[in-house]
């Protein structure tokens, strides 16, 4: 079927079964995860090639920190303008863009052998680039996800995206630990790196806004759009774009953020992104490391290990968008139908600190499997954004999130590396991640009150 124009469209939406409402939006759905997943296959390149290259290239264990942590400087620093692109340009350009970018500042990493006198640094600059090009594609998601799925799906739809960063290292550690050992550390970011190239391409060819989708049926844009879904957010009128260049303007946004900074809700789903994330860096980054250096593991088992706690993280995260999109179903409010899995997964993801009293390592292995797959569940910070981001500033909502979670990449990867220097040993590190897991419950226990999609004072004073 052509695209539906805008005249085209009813005039008032028309409830449709989801059975009869067409499968594109979960195509859209597809394309996001394979992306996500390259995404996090690329953070992860580090981590899985960072002993070898400690070895190789002569770097301390605070040297690694620090290298760790330039991806997220960037991703933080660029977070408010990768925002903006995406309100401005629309999420197909600017993202599409960036997932050419970030695989090509990940390919070049492959080469700093080459200049042993300044790989460090080199490094480092290649690192803080894939963050800066990265900087887009989660506020990006939650505008595809806004745009694509109406509120009773869009949990499970958020959750699976944001799961990809758990299969990301079920599909590729084993893949990269081996690139390590039969081939050299620089071929893992070759690799993957090439991976993101190709896959640059395919987005372009499947990504577009609701309205202007090739394949997309009446039924399917009646259903997403009586449901809630923002399907004319990169698609505007002329009047509401006029109004979204007013908004995207420098004073605005700044007035903007300060909207979200004191809204209740908006901060403490803030603050709880920077507790989850904590979590998420940690596993990221210095697990691989832990597996070796604490426990004894060849880099070939880490690969492998870490794989086992992924995939428990990728079942938790899509069961936690399951589950809420399922209480929402049967009548439960939307604000107990998110937090539910979120409490009760993050609870599960303080058992972390049971490591450092067990000394087996199946039983490490088993209780970094539980808690990450309560991370996975409790991490539906993008679903409950989508829920609560106002419409006509989703990319920089999404932005101020993420960079909450971009400061806990920064801190997370030095803290550790610096417990490590300081103690010679990660008991103090899983101590302070199991810490900050209990945080992020307290944030949505006690902070957040209501869920519910935050309107900007120009638009409060309109219904008024």
């Amino acid at each position: 079927m052509p695209a539906l124009d805008r005249q085209d469209a009813p005039a008032t939406a028309v409830p449709m079964a989801t059975a009869k409402a067409g499968r594109i939006r979960y195509l859209i759905l597809a394309m996001l995860f394979v992306v996500t997943t390259i995404n996090y296959a690329d953070r992860s390149t580090l981590s899985i090639a960072g002993d070898s290259m400690q070895e190789d290239l002569h770097i301390s264990s605070g040297e690694l920190g620090v290298l760790f942590s330039a991806f997220s400087w960037s991703y933080l620093i660029a977070q408010l303008p990768g925002g903006w692109l995406l309100d401005r340009f629309g999420s197909k350009k600017v993202y599409g863009t960036a997932i050419f970018l970030w695989s090509l500042f990940t390919m070049l990493q492959g080469a700093i052998g080459f200049f042993a006198g300044a790989a460090i640094v080199l490094l480092f600059i290649l690192r803080f680039a894939v963050g800066f090009a990265e900087a887009p594609s989660f506020p990006g998601n939650a505008r595809i996800v806004a745009a694509w799925f109406p509120t009773k799906e869009r949990g499970f739809a958020s959750a699976l995206f944001n799961s990809a960063q758990y299969f990301a290292t079920v599909a590729f550690a084993p893949l990269m630990g081996w690139l390590v050992t039969s081939l050299g550390w620089e071929h893992v970011f070759t690799v993957i790196g090439g991976v993101g190239v190709v896959l640059a391409i395919v987005w372009t060819k499947v990504i577009y806004a609701p309205r202007s989708h090739p394949r997309i049926q009446r039924a399917e844009l009646d259903h997403i759009s009586s449901g809630g879904a923002l399907v004319d957010m990169d698609a505007p009128t002329a009047e509401e774009d006029m109004r979204a260049r007013e908004a995207a303007s420098g004073k605005q946004n700044l007035r903007h953020i300060g909207t979200l900074l004191r809204n209740r809700t908006t901060l403490g789903v803030f603050v709880g992104q920077y507790f989850i994330n904590t979590i998420t860096w940690f596993f990221l980054t210095w697990f691989p490391v832990y597996l070796v250096q604490e426990r004894g593991m060849s880099i070939l088992e880490a690969g492998f290990v870490s794989s086992l706690p992924a995939l428990c993280g990728f079942v938790g995260g899509v069961l936690g968008g399951w589950l809420s999109d399922r209480l929402a179903g049967r009548g439960t409010g939307l604000t107990a139908a998110r937090k539910i899995p979120i409490v009760t997964g993050l609870l599960l993801s303080t058992s972390i600190i049971i490591c450092n009293y067990v000394t087996a390592s199946w039983l490490v292995v088993l209780i970094m499997s539980l808690a990450f797959f309560g991370k996975g569940m409790g991490a539906l910070g993008w679903a409950v954004m989508s829920d609560v981001s106002p419409k006509r500033i989703a990319g920089l909502a999404g932005g101020v999130f993420n960079a909450f979670g971009a400061v806990a990449g920064i801190v997370t990867p030095l803290l550790i590396g610096y417990i490590l220097d300081a103690t010679g040993s990660f008991d103090l590190a899983l101590v302070f991640v199991s810490a900050c897991a209990a945080m992020a419950v307290f944030s949505y226990l006690v902070i957040v009150r209501e869920i519910k999609r935050v309107e900007l004072p120009e638009e409060e004073s309109a219904a008024a």
